[in-house]
This record gives C-alpha cells, structure tokens and sequence, in this order.
C-alpha cells in the first residue's frame, strides 16, 4: 500500500464534513491548478456509493472517482473499493491543534509508485488549503 498524510488546523467534525459533504469535494478533490471536480456524489454509508468526476479545466481529459463504502466510523475511519478492485483506507483523529489524515491504498499497475503517490498527496494538500481556508 502507498500512504500519504497531514494535519489539519482544523476540528475532526469540521474536517470530517468537508471530506464527505459533495458540495465541499467539488472544491478540493483535483491534484492540479488546471484540473476541477465539476460533479461529486456521496452515500456515506457501509455498501454506499461515491463518485467523483474529474477533468481537465480545458476539457481535454476527465474520468471518474468511484467506489463502494466497505467501513464508516463516524469521524474515525473510512474504507472503500474503488471501481477497479483497488482497497482505500482513511482515518481521522485528533492531532493536539487539530486533525491529522492517514490514506494508503492500493496502488494501480499503470503509473509509477513516486507518481501516485505524489497525485494522491497533492489532493490531500488541496484538501488542507480548502478546509484550513473556510
């Protein structure tokens, strides 16, 4: 598994709301300035659905995010499968001044580790600046 992660100047309910709430992941789930999350769904619930569009500010390119809930803990953990079979695992806890995030999941066979790994961490980044800025 790859494993990305951060702390956040900010309280777990507050940080675990902007996580789930699709008009919050529509701001902040793209790794780059030219990219966007123009569309977001989520059932956060054990066998609920998720996904997530994202796509090139330019229309040049876009896909979809999606998966299957498989562990809710309210404010404490969150596992899915992703639509390829690939496993996520997130969890949340309270870090002293705030809200430290831990994510690791399967890596897929295509891009290198160093690159998905970097990918997965600058949406984790952007999760930070959005929510440490609202």
């Amino acid at each position: 598994m790859i494993t990305v992660e951060t702390s956040i100047n900010a309280p777990i309910e507050k940080v675990w709301a902007y996580w789930n709430e699709p008009e919050h992941i529509m701001n902040w789930y793209f790794a780059a300035d030219t990219w966007h999350a123009p569309a977001a769904e989520n059932d956060l619930k054990v066998n609920g659905k998720f996904k997530t569009v994202m796509a090139a500010k330019d229309g040049s390119f876009g896909f979809d995010f999606e998966g299957t809930y498989t562990n809710i803990q309210q404010n404490k953990l969150i596992e899915y499968v992703l639509a390829d079979e690939r496993k996520v695992k997130i969890t949340f806890s309270n870090s002293g001044e705030g809200t430290q995030i831990i994510e690791s999941f399967d890596p897929e066979s295509i891009n290198s580790h160093e690159l998905q790994k970097s990918g997965w961490q600058a949406i984790l980044n952007n999760f930070k600046k959005y929510t440490e800025a609202n």
